[in-house]
């Protein structure tokens, strides 16, 4: 029997009741979504950098897509979280998305001008539509 990364993430993500992140890979894409509408808990952080930071690095993916679909509310510390993101896969000409951000979170990145490193695409089927192109 063979395997696919889609098969074992989503596996992984059913075995993970806990998991504050799902992580999906969409063609060349890799896609992190978040189970959560609001995260803005020292733990919740915690976790999910950790959960993150260990699958960029474990992976180095060229093109992530970040999907905020359905989440109302993060801390600074998201913010935080993102442009390390951004730094890390920039060391290897990798990408990052933004997807699915509702008005007043987007208005966050307006504010703390992070809206000049990200791309920012409604849902994450046109994010991964540009990301594929480029």
């Amino acid at each position: 029997m063979s395997w696919t990364i889609e098969a074992i993430c989503g596996i992984i993500a059913m075995m993970d009741e806990k998991a504050l992140t799902k992580i999906e890979i969409r063609g060349r894409v890799s896609v992190i979504s978040f189970t959560a509408a609001s995260i803005g808990g020292i733990d919740d952080i915690e976790q999910i950098s950790g959960e993150v930071r260990g699958y960029v690095e474990d992976n180095q993916p060229g093109k992530v897509i970040v999907d905020f679909d359905g989440v109302r509310f993060f801390s600074s510390q998201m913010l935080g979280l993102l442009v390390d993101i951004w730094r890390r896969l920039r060391e290897y000409d990798g990408q990052v998305f933004i997807s699915g951000i509702n008005p007043q979170l987007g208005r966050v990145f307006k504010i703390t001008n992070l809206d000049r490193i990200f791309k920012f695409y409604p849902d994450i089927e046109s994010a991964v539509a540009a990301a594929e192109a480029k």
